[in-house]
């Protein structure tokens, strides 16, 4: 008998209730998939069977495996965050995973973009609804900071675009309030005024009637649709790098840093529960000091 799958469907169901992105709901259906296979062969039937020795042994097959340790850690955080469910729910009396240390991860800079690569990228046609709504999207993701998700969640009620607020739900469905310059708020309410109405008239999916950005079809833009979007006009502007939406977020803090902003300001603008997280850009901005002293100084 395999483990039930029923715990992991309400594992899962309980996540998606937190408002968890479908795309980390599906990494961690398929990480748990994947351990269930590994209990399978090691004829385990129960998940109290498993003992720290099976996830030390689980660890090493993922390494054998090669693959990155980014990978091996979400995998290891999707079965210790499970397992901290079932001993909630009284499935299990102790996690396996209390103690076990996952491999170091090695500290990677976030990829930013310079203020003119933004500008190049803002050149957009503003004729036609898609052209009105396409400039509002880059200018929220680079003027506010959000991630693609808290874009594409936006509701109609979540703007004061006379303030200049944005009400957005993070991780966990967690709320904050977001700024958005100038700039921003009149090419979102442009595009609210000219070109959304256009695109409204379409038959619309349940819940899209509220939704800031739509499609074509007057559905609610998925975070797949921003990202072909950014793509299109990332070679438009003919910017010889990988951008993302991420990418702008990342520019986003950049900017702020550079110019003077404090650590703790920047973090609660993007939303990051811990400081640690956003301590990322520290060490971007003193590498692009070191780049300009190796640039610049006789001696170096």
């Amino acid at each position: 008998m395999l483990p039930d799958d029923y715990l992991i469907d309400t594992y899962l169901s309980s996540l998606k209730m937190k408002n968890y992105s479908t795309h980390t709901l599906v990494n961690y259906a398929a990480d748990l998939a994947q351990f269930t296979e590994f209990m399978h062969k090691k004829k385990l039937t129960a998940w109290e069977q498993v003992r720290p020795a099976e996830i030390r042994e689980y660890l090493s097959q993922l390494m054998d495996e090669g693959l990155e340790r980014s990978t091996i850690s979400r995998k290891i955080a999707s079965l210790r965050s499970f397992y901290k469910h079932l001993v909630r729910h009284g499935v299990v009396a102790s996690n396996p995973l209390i103690g076990l240390q996952t491999p170091k991860q090695p500290k990677k800079l976030p990829a930013f973009m310079y203020l003119r690569e933004i500008e190049e990228l803002l050149k957009i046609d503003p004729a036609t609804p898609r052209g009105l709504r396409d400039r509002a999207i880059l200018e929220v993701l680079y003027g506010a900071g959000l991630r693609v998700s808290e874009l594409t969640g936006l509701n109609l009620e979540d703007l004061d675009l006379e303030r200049g607020y944005l009400r957005v739900y993070g991780k966990g469905a967690k709320e904050r309030i977001s700024f958005l310059g100038r700039p921003g708020c009149r090419a979102l309410k442009e595009y609210l005024q000219k070109g959304r109405p256009l695109l409204a008239r379409a038959p619309q999916q349940a819940g899209a009637a509220q939704a800031v950005f739509l499609n074509k079809n007057g559905e609610r833009l998925t975070a797949r649709s921003v990202r072909r979007i950014l793509d299109f006009y990332v070679e438009k502007a003919a910017l010889e790098k990988k951008v993302s939406p991420h990418t702008l977020r990342h520019s986003f803090a950049t900017h702020l840093l550079e110019a003077g902003a404090d650590l703790r300001s920047v973090q609660e603008l993007l939303g990051h529960a811990n400081i640690s997280t956003t301590q990322i850009y520290t060490h971007l901005e003193r590498e692009q000091i070191k780049k300009v002293y190796q640039q610049a100084h006789p001696r170096a």
